[in-house]
């Protein structure tokens, strides 16, 4: 009977040991986002992923701000510009006409927008599989577009 509880305390000590290895073995997001996901990139290392992530997101973050200020810059010029010419009397608006046109734009934008729902649902999944799958270069990527915007 002794020779018998050892044994099986043994044998339960090599699964234990067995599973161990085995948690070691498993990567940190194969573990907290579940089997599917990893990088796509896998055979690179996460210090690459991360500064391929880093350096790509830090480069979209500072065109986006540049642009963002020149877009920004450019509509509020061409505003005030609209002003100015209508306070001088340059140019005439018809304010009845512009109501009217905003309130069509209102309800055909309120038509699209219950016809899109399934398209975005779908959207919003394929993106949040992709950074499932690719969350270390995701990471870097953020953290890259924070810095690019702060640049």
């Amino acid at each position: 009977m002794a020779n018998q509880d050892k044994e099986l305390e043994e044998e339960i000590y090599d699964k234990v040991v067995d599973l161990t290895e085995y948690a070691k073995r498993q990567r940190w997001w194969n573990r907290l986002f579940g089997k599917n996901s990893g990088p796509v990139a896998e055979k690179y290392s996460v210090a690459t992923q991360i500064a391929i992530g880093g350096v790509s997101g830090w480069c979209v973050g500072y065109l986006f701000q540049k642009v963002g200020k020149v877009a920004a810059t450019s509509v509020g010029g061409g505003l005030l510009l609209l002003q100015i010419a209508n306070h001088t009397g340059y140019i005439q608006v018809d304010w009845k006409r512009v109501e009217k046109d905003v309130n069509k734009a209102k309800k055909q934008l309120k038509k699209g927008t219950k016809q899109a729902g399934p398209e975005l649902n779908t959207f919003v999944e394929r993106s949040t599989e992709f950074v499932k799958k690719n969350i270390v270069v995701t990471s870097g990527f953020i953290g890259g577009f924070l810095l690019g915007l702060a640049s």
